[in-house]
């Protein structure tokens, strides 16, 4: 397995990607290689097409062996990039031999680690009744910047539908209520079968590639800016980790189509109209399925807390944070007790104005 590195024209240790900019940094010197344009474009790949293709399993792709060309050590790991074990030389793996789905796009990190303090410290600062050592977490040295896997999926749908169609209606009933006779006007539904078809284009369905990091922690971190993408290259991810698709792009097709189905739905009940709508039936052809395998960037800190660990996420891009946190019996504690002593008062002060 190849690999690649990136020597510093000015001192000969290995550049990183800096988050935020079109660089290659080095981390000693300080001098900086810019990434000169390659021409290239984000394609996307027709499913069709890429479905009839031989293609290893990922479960049984063999993890990468990396040969630090600083150090010489040897590493194995099934990311794409990754860093010495031995002396923290950045490692990229060459991609393009075939055993896998290669990544089109990359969303380069913009959230360098001053930023990431700065994001850290308000999400923890709004933590209401965290224990005061999740603070730690805003200078916490295990966080990393990760790139992880996501597919893409485009699609012309087109949905054929049957259900049925409410309309509200009213009606005078009479009633003796005190033995009096009284009339009142209640509403009824008339129901009518419906059908049709809809059809709806879908672009970009964003399913997550990885299995190691939980989907309820990632969804927190949407919207993505992915029309600020840029087309894969290995320099990008230089100095970050990068996982590798673990989520086949089968099963992500089928998670895409999970998503598409509440919108088609809600596009059935708009074309059946009325009040209500019933919707028994939808048979969707999906036609024009294309799709891309890209790499979004996440900081992953780690805060551990009475043997527990919890794992927080920022948006490598927009800075917005997600994950686990604790909570202070202490601090809910004396929250209980302080709203019992704020109604004990107020009971108190009425009382006493009573009496007056």
């Amino acid at each position: 397995m190849t690999q690649t590195q990136y020597p510093c024209a000015n001192c000969g240790a290995n550049v990183e990607f800096a988050p935020g900019t079109t660089v290659l940094k080095c981390p000693y010197c300080g001098a900086e290689t810019p990434l000169a344009p390659t021409g290239q474009q984000i394609r996307e790949h027709s499913y069709a097409q890429f479905a009839g293709l031989p293609r290893k399993p990922v479960a049984t792709v063999a993890p990468h062996v990396f040969t630090c060309k600083g150090c010489g050590a040897i590493t194995q790991s099934d990311k794409i990039s990754d860093r010495c074990q031995f002396c923290g030389a950045p490692l990229v793996a060459d991609v393009s031999s075939g055993d896998m789905v290669m990544p089109e796009a990359v969303l380069p990190f913009g959230v360098d680690r001053p930023a990431l303090r700065e994001a850290l410290k308000a999400w923890t600062s709004s933590r209401w009744f965290a224990p005061n050592g999740l603070k730690k977490v805003t200078t916490a040295e295990s966080s990393h910047s990760t790139y992880l896997p996501h597919w893409t999926y485009d699609a012309r749908t087109v949905s054929n539908y049957w259900g049925e169609r409410g309309d509200h209606y009213w009606v005078t009933e009479t009633y003796t209520e005190d033995g009096e006779t009284r009339t009142r006007q209640v509403q009824k539904t008339r129901w009518s079968s419906a059908s049709g078809t809809v059809a709806r284009d879908f672009d970009d369905v964003l399913i997550t590639g990885t299995t190691r990091v939980a989907p309820k922690h990632l969804d927190k971190l949407e919207p993505w800016p992915l029309p600020e993408s840029e087309p894969y290259r290995p320099e990008y991810l230089a100095g970050h980790e990068t996982l590798r698709y673990d989520v086949e792009p089968e099963s992500g097709l089928e998670t895409a189509k999970s998503r598409m189905a509440p919108i088609i739905e809600g596009d059935c009940r708009d074309d059946i109209g009325g009040d209500e709508q019933r919707v028994h039936q939808v048979d969707t052809q999906y036609g024009d399925v294309t799709f891309k395998l890209m790499l979004l960037p996440v900081w992953i800190a780690c805060y551990l807390h009475a043997g527990k660990t919890y794992n927080i996420l920022v948006n490598g891009r927009t800075g917005e944070v997600a994950g686990e946190r604790p909570y202070s019996a202490a601090k809910i504690a004396a929250a209980v007790i302080a709203a019992i002593l704020v109604i004990v008062v107020i009971v108190v002060l009425i009382a006493m104005n009573k009496q007056s």
